[in-house]
């Protein structure tokens, strides 16, 4: 039987898109597969063995876990948003035809803010901003996160916006590109902007033999060369650059041009070199060069001293990059994961028969389960869990949510007064909190803990100089005091990390939502308040 090919992807309708195309490349192959989409970096577990395999990606990681960890076969990403090394055993195995790599400004009214000196363009990219305060230098550039339908929403809702800077292809995938969009040749684009990239296994011949016939050549050679330059001047995401490869069908030459710039703006440096297709090996590298020599360095230091300046708070989960995106450019984050997990052997004899009521408390609960045996062996009657992305892992992996509460002690209330069977299994941590089986046993509930897994803290020393420190849960709180001091602000995801936190230190937020986006946005807001 032929095997299916598992494309892993990202949510979003983009996501989707690239990795539907790559998909109907396959079936024109004659190769099966099915699109797997993957869950944000907060619903999978990263174990430590997988740290050390080198998995950075931006908007790649969850993805380069999965594959690791074989729930899919290949992964679809944007190949500008993915890091120039890949993580140890993951290969890229082919680059689509590139599409259309311009930037496009989407305005809001009309063009003639062009000759004024106080236009408002959106961006929330370092490249656009540096590029466009660079050429008007007088209009302002404000912060704009989110994804493509987030972004023309806000544009259309802004009464201050003259316009917004989108890529062009991810427009054009959508179709949502409005006619009246002006191309921006002038500015530079991310290196590999407009193109797909399949990533896959170093050890999977069969899906390499599959996906390398997806390949397009010249494109692979073009931004080959580009993210070598990025590689080369070590700017990632930190430094404003651009670069394009592109090669003109009559002379079959390469035309690379490459920019850096401070992030204001106010000074660049450019590039620009053709060279005969086939001469082109050490291209990125003569570039490169040109422009470190031209004091490239000297100004990426600048604007890494400027940076040293900015407020600074610390994460105790490591982030994704879109979540770091969330916080006021005005605020620096570093983050480690302070909680370490480790699912433990459940004994068979646990699932030998249906077990009626179930609680799992946190996505680590429903992972260490799957460790260790298979949704069909899984025998649940009645699930009850805590917090929604918890219920929908569980839905999407296990089976159908009886009730979800939104903490221990809201779960507890309700399964006393709905039970009519006295009697839970309970998959919990050995740091588990005592709110939930103490309130049950004490209104005469029968819970029989399973230890599905450990919960080890992993405490970091953060510097003295951090404002604020993001907590999600007790444990983590308890991991951190065992080598860093409470005169800081604890920003806390929910009221069952804030009850711990309050023990411990004055000043103590609390998210809206019980959320990670919603604890960032809390930072953004205690910071823009007045004092």
């Amino acid at each position: 039987m032929q095997k299916i090919i598992r494309i892993g992807t990202r949510e979003s309708k983009l996501a989707l898109w690239q990795a539907n195309k790559v998909r109907k490349e396959l079936d024109a192959l004659d190769y099966q597969s099915v699109i797997v989409p993957i869950k944000s970096i907060g619903d999978i577990i990263l174990d430590k063995p997988l740290y050390e395999l080198g998995v950075t990606g931006v908007f790649t990681k969850n993805l380069d876990i999965a594959m690791l960890n074989g729930d899919i076969d290949i992964a679809v990403h944007s190949l500008k948003d993915v890091p120039t090394a890949l993580p140890e055993g993951i290969i890229q195995i082919a680059v689509l035809k590139r599409a259309n790599y311009t930037d496009l400004l989407v305005l809001k009214d009309t063009e003639e803010f062009f000759g004024q000196p106080n236009g408002v363009i959106a961006t929330g990219s370092l490249r656009r901003k540096a590029q466009w305060l660079n050429r008007y230098p007088t209009h302002k550039v404000e912060d704009l996160r989110g994804n493509v339908n987030t972004r023309l929403e806000k544009l259309e809702n802004s009464e201050t916006w003259n316009g917004a800077i989108f890529a062009a292809a991810g427009l054009e995938r959508l179709g949502m590109r409005d006619a009246g969009a002006i191309p921006l040749t002038w500015m530079i684009p991310a290196p590999a902007q407009g193109a797909i990239m399949v990533a896959c296994l170093e050890k999977d011949d069969y899906v390499k033999d599959a996906c390398e016939q997806l390949n397009h050549y010249e494109t692979k050679v073009c931004v080959g060369i580009e993210r070598e330059f990025l590689r080369l001047l070590e700017g990632g995401c930190s430094a404003p650059i651009g670069a394009l490869a592109y090669i003109d069908e009559k002379t079959q030459e390469i035309n690379f041009k490459g920019i850096l710039l401070k992030k204001d703006g106010s000074k660049k440096i450019t590039v620009n070199q053709n060279v005969k297709m086939g001469s082109h090996k050490f291209l990125a590298k003569d570039c490169a060069d040109y422009v470190i020599n031209r004091g490239g360095k000297e100004l990426i230091k600048e604007d890494n001293e400027a940076s040293s300046n900015l407020l600074s708070i610390y994460s105790t989960k490591k982030l994704s990059e879109a979540q770091k995106d969330i916080l006021s450019p005005t605020i620096d984050i570093q983050d480690s994961d302070f909680i370490k997990i480790r699912s433990n052997r459940i004994s068979p004899k646990v699932m030998k028969s249906e077990i009626e009521n179930v609680i799992i408390t946190s996505q680590n609960g429903v992972e260490a389960i799957l460790n260790c045996f298979t949704k069909d062996e899984i025998k649940f009657k009645n699930i009850y869990c805590v917090g929604r992305r918890t219920k929908k892992l569980i839905e999407n992996r296990i089976g159908k949510v009886a009730h979800v509460s939104k903490n221990a002690k809201k779960l507890a209330e309700y399964l006393s007064k709905e039970l009519t069977n006295k009697e839970v299994t309970y998959f919990c941590s050995n740091l588990r909190l005592d709110v939930l089986p103490a309130y049950l046993q004490a209104n005469d509930i029968v819970v029989n803990e399973v230890e599905a897994y450990k919960t080890m803290l992993s405490p970091v020393e953060i510097d003295a100089e951090i404002s604020g420190v993001l907590f999600y849960s007790p444990s983590g709180i308890e991991s951190y005091l065992q080598k860093n001091n409470t005169d800081k602000v604890a920003f806390c995801i929910g009221e069952t990390t804030a009850i711990e936190a309050r023990k411990h230190f004055k000043n103590v937020q609390v998210a809206h939502l019980p959320s990670v986006d919603s604890a960032l946005e809390l930072v953004n807001n205690y910071y823009s308040s007045p004092s």
